[in-house]
């Protein structure tokens, strides 16, 4: 995994927030988090938020999904003390705990939470078999894993466009196929899995984002950010319009029990 400490700063925080709302560094707003949760209930349990980002996520968790105990965790301490500043400002530190963490294994006993929820982290973690072992030892038997993430649609090597898309991204980008988190989750010890494509939602969601910035905010913008980080976002987002129009990128849902 590359240096944490290289993914996102203070500004590409403020522009991940500026497209997605205040707390989100992934599309889809408290909405796709509603989705992702889909018949779950958290009333009262507790949760485990892996890749918490800037909190709004892990906050949400408690305050509006009615989680008893969330600690959000991440690699990167920016997006930490983000989150922690969202959280104390909420007064909501006897319910959410944000821990700055290495990569490897997870801090936690076995059989710690009920619920493990991602949104669109995984990704950065090349290990898929490792991570679904991890989050199958600390859920307690019954628990859930109820993730979303970025997905490419085949086992074979990125196509050229692909491969140009993850190259702009500049990221950690360890980008699997459905068919490699199923064998994942299985091998783990995991039933009731299902992975459920979202490339339609989001190929609408990124070409009006591109339409945002390359229209009239985009002067704007560049005052804001710098004309570079701008342009190359703007790059960025062409880029992955395409791959999601070829359906090459396919974000999905992904859900999976420890059973009980």
């Amino acid at each position: 995994m590359a240096d944490p400490e290289d993914l996102y700063d203070q500004q590409h925080i403020a522009f991940l927030e500026a497209i997605w709302g205040e707390g989100y560094l992934s599309p889809g707003g408290p909405e796709e988090v509603s989705r992702v949760l889909e018949g779950l209930d958290l009333t009262g349990k507790r949760v485990l938020d892996i890749g918490c980002g800037s909190g709004a996520i892990t906050l949400s968790l408690a305050l509006d999904h009615g989680a008893a105990h969330v600690v959000g965790v991440d690699v990167e301490e920016p997006v930490c003390a983000a989150a922690r500043a969202r959280i104390s400002a909420e007064g909501a530190g006897d319910r959410v705990n944000i821990q700055h963490v290495s990569p490897g294994s997870f801090a936690f006993d076995d059989r710690t939470f009920d619920v493990v929820f991602s949104k669109d982290s995984i990704i950065h973690i090349p290990d898929k078999d490792f991570l679904a072992r991890e989050v199958f030892r600390v859920l307690r038997p019954g628990g859930w894993l109820a993730a979303s993430d970025w997905l490419i649609s085949h086992d074979n090597p990125p196509s050229p466009e692909m491969a140009a898309y993850i190259k702009l991204e500049a990221l950690d980008f360890a980008i699997a196929s459905p068919a490699r988190y199923h064998n994942a989750l299985t091998d783990a010890g995991f039933t009731s899995i299902n992975l459920r494509n979202r490339n339609t939602w989001y190929a609408d969601i990124a070409s009006a984002e591109l339409a945002w910035l390359i229209g009239p905010e985009r002067a704007t913008l560049s005052d804001t950010f710098g004309k570079d980080f701008i342009d190359h976002s703007v790059e960025t987002w062409q880029a992955m319009v395409r791959v999601l129009k070829s359906g090459e990128h396919c974000p999905h849902h992904i859900l999976g029990q420890r059973p009980a």
